[in-house]
Order: structure tokens, then C-alpha cells, then sequence
């Protein structure tokens, strides 16, 4: 018998925190609206479309952004509000597949393989169907692109908004990806783009192409991954929360490009490295409450110091600074090869992620999460100096 063709749906919610807003206040209807917190280091964390069209976006600071949109409304996000909706918004995808992977609070992949529409004819109209559902339920509109895989759904998804629908079968992947700038894909952000561009690849259609010994030997084994990127191959499963293997700890090291003793620089390493940690907790709804911090020094000679917290934390810049102050007790012999973070005593639990909405502190650290996870890693991050971030 042969083997299914995949069709797998992501469905984007539009605009989706500055939507919430606009349905739950008639008068902030077409007009230009951003989503942020409160305090001096808040960032934009949604924009309205109309908001888009002059330029605003996610994580922009709402002091840059008035400047380019003077008329723009500012709105104090409430994320109790947003994880309601967006609980709702999963219940009903639910009703159209078993199978499907929040991939954050605006977004989700359906495997529609397993349903009783697997054909890609069939698809669409279950997708018009989920469009029409969501949009009588919750009164918001949702992108959707239907594709034999994550990669490929995720990127018709992004090609009509608001309110689109795209359908890439295996038969057009090809010509549509070959003159489509690498960027349009999801996890190539601007450093690794900039990259490429110095190799001479701009398309999907050249970087499929290119020689994957070069790629591997200017990656590393991230090349490999951004071969079959460029040939809109991708073999990730659509995994549900329940499904999904449970992580007993999170860490990064970091190999420096010159051994140092600088603690600043030592310092911005580590913020580096608490940011990825950081990331990876929260798309698992996790915490930690347990810190280690590796230190491999020039000799090759390792050391290792944790602390036991009180309070779970999954913040970035909880992580850094107490990362930190372990590195700032060290009496370190030699200069640093190596750094490491991990946190273990994973703690999981539904309403991690809501309570960390909720918090003005961690919307902003959830938008972004958005935006890296969109964009790609390091397109925004915490900032950092000699002193303690917080």
C-alpha cells in the first residue's frame, strides 16, 4: 500500500494580541493600535494592520514607533484575556483533527493526514471550515497554509494576511520556492540570511542547490538542516502536548572565539546563553529550579557550580543574573574557553504560561519569543552591560 502524502495545516492567528483588543473595543476598529506593557524597557508587542502599514512592528519600542505612526494607540496588554481566547481557539481546532501542536499563543500545526480529509482538495475545505469557525466563535480571522509539511504550511500560512488561505501541493513546492528569498522561510533569521548571502545564495532555489559540504563546513550541522530547507523538505512530526518526550533539563554551552577573563564580555556570553535557555523552557511550559553554571578553561580544565532557588524561574533575565552571580563568585585561575547554563528540577505546568502572560514582564519576553521564533535566533534580544540586567 502506498504511503499518504502528508497534509499538514498551520493556522496563524492575525495581528492576534491588537485583534483581541480591537473586537473587545468597538472604537479601536480601524484604527492603529500596538499592544505593549508598561515601563521604559516595554516593547511593542502586536501590531494592528493598520499600525503595520506605517511600518510598526513586534518589539519595536513604542517611542520609535510613535514617531512613525503619530497617531498610533497604545493599549496595555491583558494576557489572562489573550491565553482565554487562545484556549478557545485550540478547543476548536481540536474538533477537526486529533492530532495538534500549539506551536505558540497565536499559532498551531493540524495534521490533517489522519482525518477523514486527507486528500488536499478536501483540506481546503476543511480549512474554510476552521476559518469560518473561529471567525464565528471568537470573532477573528486566522491565516492558513496547507502543505506535505511544517516547513512548507508555515510558509503559505505568511504568504496572504490577513484572513489568506494557500494551498502549496507537492508538485508546486519546487517552482515556488525557487526564486524565494531564504528569509521567507521560518528559522532563517537576519545573521544566518546574511550568511548565506556571502556564499551567493539569496533563493531557496540556490541554497537547495549548493554543494552540502559547504554548507556543513560554514554551519556546521545546521547546514544540513538549511540544505533540505532549500529543498522544502521537512520530516518533523506534528506532535501534541501529550505526545511530546518530557525534557528533565535545559542547557547551552558556548565555545568562545578567543579565550577571556573579561567579565563583561563574559558577561554578554552568558546573556547569550540564558536567552536560549530561556526560550526553549517556555515553549515547553516549563520552569526550573535548579542553576548550573559550567566554566571550561584554557588548560581544558572544567568546573561547575549550580544553586538551588526557591521560586522555579523561566525568565530570561532571571536566568542571566543568577548565572551571573555564580560566574561573579568564581576566582576564575585562567581565562574561559567554555560556558555552559543548565536548569534542571523541571517543573511543568498549564498555568505557567498564563500567569507568565499575564506578568507586563514576561509579555514582553513573550513577544520576543514570537519574533525569534518567526524571524529566527538573536533577531531581538536583552540588552546587557557590566552591571546586572533586570
Amino acid at each position: 500500500m502506498a504511503k499518504k502524502t502528508p497534509v499538514i495545516a498551520h493556522i496563524d492567528m492575525n495581528a492576534f494580541f491588537a485583534s483581541v483588543e480591537q473586537r473587545n473595543n468597538p472604537s479601536l476598529r480601524g484604527q492603529p493600535v500596538a499592544v505593549c506593557g508598561t515601563g521604559k524597557r516595554t516593547i511593542i508587542s502586536a501590531a494592528s494592520y493598520e499600525a503595520k502599514a506605517y511600518g510598526v512592528k513586534s518589539g519595536m519600542p513604542p517611542r520609535h514607533a510613535l514617531k512613525i505612526c503619530p497617531g498610533l494607540i497604545l493599549v496595555t496588554g491583558s494576557g489572562r484575556k489573550y491565553a482565554d481566547t487562545s484556549a478557545e481557539i485550540i478547543a476548536l481546532f481540536k474538533k477537526f483533527s486529533p492530532t495538534v501542536e500549539v506551536a505558540s499563543i497565536d499559532e498551531a500545526f493540524l495534521d490533517l493526514t489522519t482525518s477523514a480529509t486527507p486528500s488536499f482538495y478536501e483540506a481546503k475545505k476543511t480549512a474554510r471550515c476552521i476559518k469560518a469557525a473561529v471567525l464565528h466563535e471568537t470573532g477573528l480571522t486566522c491565516s492558513v497554509g496547507i502543505a506535505c509539511n511544517k516547513l512548507l504550511a508555515k510558509l503559505g500560512s505568511d504568504l496572504q494576511k490577513p484572513d489568506g488561505l494557500v494551498i502549496i501541493t507537492p508538485e508546486e513546492s519546487a517552482a515556488l520556492l525557487e526564486n524565494l528569498p531564504v528569509d521567507k522561510l521560518c528559522g532563517i533569521g537576519p545573521s544566518t540570511t546574511a550568511a548565506l548571502r556571502l556564499m551567493g545564495i539569496r533563493t531557496c532555489g540556490q541554497l537547495g542547490k549548493y554543494p552540502l559540504y559547504l554548507l556543513r563546513r560554514r554551519f556546521g550541522m545546521l547546514g544540513e538542516k538549511l540544505h533540505l530547507m532549500g529543498l522544502g523538505l521537512d520530516y518533523s512530526l506534528v506532535i501534541p502536548p501529550e505526545r511530546s518526550p518530557k525534557t528533565k533539563s535545559f542547557g547551552h554551552s558556548l565555545t568562545l572565539s578567543r579565550d577571556t577573563s573579561d567579565i563583561g564580555l563574559l558577561s554578554e556570553h552568558l546573556l547569550q546563553l540564558s536567552q536560549a535557555v530561556g526560550r526553549r523552557l517556555r515553549a515547553d511550559s516549563a520552569c526550573g529550579n535548579v542553576l548550573a553554571l559550567t566554566v571550561r578553561y584554557a588548560d581544558f580544565s572544567i568546573i561547575s557550580r549550580q544553586k538551588k532557588l526557591y521560586t522555579p524561574v523561566s525568565h530570561s533575565l532571571d536566568i542571566f543574573n543568577i548565572a551571573r552571580n555564580i560566574l561573579l563568585n568564581l576566582k576564575l585561575h585562567l581565562p574561559v574557553r567554555l560556558l555552559g547554563v543548565t536548569l534542571s528540577g523541571i517543573k511543568r505546568t498549564e498555568q505557567l504560561s498564563l500567569f507568565c502572560i499575564e506578568n507586563k514582564r514576561y509579555m514582553a519576553q513573550q513577544a520576543m519569543d514570537d519574533i525569534n521564533n518567526r524571524y529566527g535566533d538573536k533577531t531581538v534580544a536583552w540588552g546587557t552591560a557590566a552591571g546586572s540586567v533586570s
